[in-house]
Formats: structure tokens, C-alpha cells, sequence
């Protein structure tokens, strides 16, 4: 997959995200390069998820400076979202359990015409999707040929490892600079781990930047660490709870500046 922007450089000085119930995080650190792995770590409950959230401009930081493929943080919190994607995020960017593969990368293709203002019907756009379609699952080794009903499987009988990979094909299918992904090795296997975070190297050297929150991330990967506040309660956001999309319900984040 050859993606058409170099990745997003990303530094941030002492950035936190305060919120109605005290801080999710705060005083974190980074500077990486274009196409850099960067791992998030930390406790549960130490604003892994808010720090995600926040880097790709779908979460208003309330202190420290931050910017991301050039962009000022909070400032240009629109241009920061415009270049940037997430992935396996609870609660923002879920797969629906009761649809197919299928028609999830097919949902994902139509809202990329949707963006570009074209409409998503004739011969060259109905090419132009399937080229998207099969070159995200090449990006993320999804084959459709080794799922039970192929395209057609349900999300609900996917493997933890698939739903994981399906999810990140639906992130980099527009061709983000920056992909974030949460929860990346959750009730994995150790090799399921080992193949997760390879899948998420993989797109680094196709210029993505990623940043992915979970353990036994690669040796050479660019590690942050959150931590739970000693003083005050971590600030976990609720998502909206109304029939809105999940990239609507993430967009809300960023422009009611919720934490």
C-alpha cells in the first residue's frame, strides 16, 4: 500500500487534558519523526485512550503546546483531525458486532467519496473502491479467502486478531498521516501480540506514523507512558450516546472540548 502523505511528525511538551473530574493525563512528552511507531503505556485508568484522542485532534488538550504534521494543537484541531484516522477505539470507533466485513470496508469506501464530493456510483468509481477496498486489506494482511464466509462474515465471529485488523484497515483506507490505535493487544495471545504490533511496524514503513496504546510493545519503538494522577481522579470521556456515527461522536469531542 503506498499511501499519498508522508507521515505526521509529532512533538508535545507537557501536554495534559484536564476534565470536570480532575486530569485523564498530563505532562507528556514526545518528539518523533514522520513514520515513527509510537507505543502509549501506562495503568488502566492513566488517559491512554484521552492521550490518543488528543493527538489526533478529536480531544482538546488543556495544557502544554503540541503539534502534529505541523499543526498547532488545540488551535488546528480540524487540520489535525483531516490528516489523521483511529482505530479500535471503545466507544468512538467500534465495529458493529451484526454486520459483515464486507460491509464495513464498503461503508468506509463511500465515506471517503463522501469527503472528496464525488459521487460513488459509475464503472471508475465503483473500480476506484474495490482498489481501496483490497489495498487496505493488503495493508493490514486481512485476507479475505481465510475468513469463514469470506466478505461476508459477521464482525461478532471474527477472531480478536481479524476484528483487530479490520479495524485498522478501516483507519488507514483514506490514507492518514497519523493512525492511532487503542486497546492493541487486549485479551490477546502472546503470538496474536507479537503479530499485532507487527502488523502496526508494517505501516510504519509505508510512512505512517501510529500511535498504539498496549504492553510488550517492539524494543525499538518510541515509548510514552501515562500515569494515574496521585492527587486527583482520572477524567474518562463519555461518549454521546445518540444514534450519531463514530466519527461524529469522536468530532464531538473535539469541538465541545470534553475530556
Amino acid at each position: 500500500m503506498n499511501t499519498t502523505r508522508q507521515g505526521a511528525a509529532v512533538n508535545a511538551r507537557g501536554i495534559g487534558v484536564e476534565g470536570p473530574r480532575g486530569w485523564a493525563f498530563r505532562g507528556v512528552d514526545i518528539a518523533a519523526e514522520p513514520g515513527t511507531l509510537i507505543a502509549v503505556q501506562g495503568p488502566s485508568g492513566s488517559g491512554r485512550t484521552c492521550l490518543l484522542l488528543a493527538l489526533t485532534g478529536r480531544m482538546r488538550i488543556t495544557e502544554g503546546e503540541a503539534e502534529v504534521a505541523g499543526f498547532a494543537l488545540p488551535k488546528r484541531m480540524g487540520s489535525v483531525r483531516a490528516r489523521t484516522a483511529i482505530a479500535h477505539v471503545p466507544g468512538v470507533a467500534d465495529l458493529e458486532p451484526a454486520l459483515t466485513v464486507g460491509e464495513h470496508l464498503k461503508e468506509q469506501a463511500l465515506l471517503g467519496h463522501r469527503l472528496q464530493g464525488t459521487l460513488p456510483w459509475g464503472k471508475r468509481h465503483k473500480e476506484a473502491t474495490r482498489a481501496r477496498i483490497d489495498a487496505a486489506l493488503a495493508a493490514v494482511g486481512l485476507d479475505p479467502a481465510t475468513l469463514a464466509k469470506g466478505l461476508r462474515t459477521a464482525v461478532r465471529d471474527l477472531e480478536r486478531i481479524e476484528a483487530l485488523r479490520l479495524s485498522v484497515a478501516l483507519g488507514v483506507m483514506h490514507g492518514p498521516q497519523l493512525l492511532a490505535v487503542d486497546d492493541v493487544d487486549l485479551k490477546l495471545t502472546e503470538a496474536e501480540r507479537t503479530e499485532a504490533w507487527q502488523l502496526l511496524r508494517g505501516l510504519t514503513r509505508e510512512g505512517i506514523t501510529v500511535v498504539a496504546a498496549g504492553s510488550d510493545a517492539p524494543a525499538d519503538a518510541l515509548t510514552v507512558r501515562t500515569r494515574q494522577p496521585e492527587t486527583e481522579a482520572a477524567a474518562v470521556p463519555t461518549p454521546p450516546q445518540d444514534d450519531t456515527t463514530e466519527e461524529e461522536a469522536a468530532h464531538a469531542f473535539a469541538e465541545t472540548g470534553r475530556a
